[in-house]
């Protein structure tokens, strides 16, 4: 269960570990360390920066030793009941068909092993199961995708990889692959004014800024907390291998006074230490559900993934308190549509989660009005249904 120390789990690629923090700044200070203790020459593992906290991944077990040492001086504190990861699972009779339209419609990296991965490690991996006889109504779960290219390039690479156009306008457009199963892609583009050009809408703020070694990246990714701490402000800022990228967070930048301000604070800084952006890998995904009794299915959803309701009423929509994982929107379906509401998904939430925490969270399932419809022997994965039959699948995180 677990590896070395108490504070990791297995999960992501290698083992993660959750430590809380009381701003931006101490969870980056960890990051710094972290650094700081990597070879000469060596890229930053998977890092998540939040105001409440830090998520690190790492394969190395003496690293892992090192870094939990480092948090418990800086006085930061491991919670393994934070640690989760939600994807997608997709049915199809023939799953090889299907797959090069995911790949282009969300341009995700094919493993080869029937996954779909972003080569960044921010958005839901996408897993493709053989099933015989799915249902050829359109599903309950969808995507979003938004992306900084052309709608038309995007679209035109979708069609391209065997998909159709479902429905088309200037402000997003809805394919369907060969199984009917939809994504809307939705076009963004760069902020609006020479202070945040460096930024681009993406239902959220985000930029991207390369840097040459771990140290650099971890240096900047400190001045980003410090400017997001005084400014009293969430930022997700994110280390990778590739660079540092740094999110607001879906609708933030439009609805937190003051953010325009601290993006443009970043960017200053960001061209200050001579750190050019690149955002062209950067996307935003969302999971969409059509359900009738919305308020007794987003229970199911809050409860069982961890999540709140977002603050505005006027939206459906649920999210991961730390921003570790993608928002999931309720939208209204007609409850005269009995044939979909009676036809088996073929798209399912896939979550991964501890093997401690995997008990817990069936009963919360249970009680939140979900129903067991398969338990594995082993206990290692168990496929539930939500109130209105939209199915996921709670593993054990590997």
């Amino acid at each position: 269960m677990t590896d070395g120390h108490d504070d990791w789990r297995p999960g992501g690629r290698g083992h993660e570990a959750w430590f809380g923090a009381a701003s931006h700044a101490d969870a980056a200070a960890l990051a710094g360390v972290i650094a700081a203790l990597l070879p000469p020459g060596a890229v930053l593992p998977d890092i998540e920066v939040r105001r409440t906290g830090i998520r690190v991944g790492l394969r190395d077990r003496d690293l892992r030793e090192a870094v939990s040492g480092a948090a418990r001086t800086l006085g930061l504190t491991a919670d393994p009941q934070v640690l989760q990861r939600v994807g997608l699972q997709i049915d199809s009779e023939d799953p090889d068909r299907v797959t090069p339209f995911w790949q282009a419609a969300a341009q995700l990296t094919d493993t080869g092993d029937g996954a779909l991965v972003d080569d960044l490690h921010r958005r839901p991996t996408l897993a493709f199961a053989r099933a015989a006889g799915t249902s050829a109504l359109r599903n309950r779960f969808h995507l979003d995708v938004c992306h900084p290219d052309p709608q038309g390039d995007a679209v035109a690479a979708a069609l391209a990889a065997g998909g159709r156009e479902a429905f088309t306008s200037q402000w997003y457009s809805t394919l369907a692959d060969p199984d009917g199963n939809e994504v809307d892609l939705v076009p963004g583009g760069p902020w609006e004014g020479e202070s945040t050009a460096d930024w681009h809408t993406l239902f959220g703020a985000m930029v991207c800024y390369p840097a040459n070694t771990a140290g650099a990246a971890a240096a900047f990714a400190a001045t980003a907390a410090g400017l997001a701490d005084a400014a009293g402000i969430d930022l997700m800022i994110d280390l990778r291998p590739e660079g540092v990228v740094l999110d607001s967070g879906k609708d933030q930048w439009e609805e937190v006074a003051g953010f325009p301000d601290l993006a443009a604070a970043v960017q200053r800084a960001a061209r200050d230490t001579g750190l050019v952006a690149d955002n062209r890998r950067l996307r935003f995904v969302q999971l969409a559900l059509d359900a009738v009794d919305i308020p007794v299915v987003r229970e199911f959803w809050r409860v069982v993934l961890g999540y709140e309701q977002a603050p505005n009423q006027d939206f459906f929509d649920l999210f991961d308190p730390r921003q570790l994982n993608p928002v999931l929107f309720l939208q209204r379906m007609d409850a005269a549509d009995v044939e979909r509401l009676r036809q088996p998904g073929r798209i399912r939430l896939d979550l991964q989660v501890p093997a401690d925490q995997l008990a817990a969270r069936i009963d919360l399932a249970v009680a939140a009005g979900g129903r067991i419809i398969e338990r594995d022997p082993a206990g290692l994965r168990h496929r539930l249904a939500d109130p209105e039959g939209n199915e996921l699948i709670l593993r054990v995180a590997r």
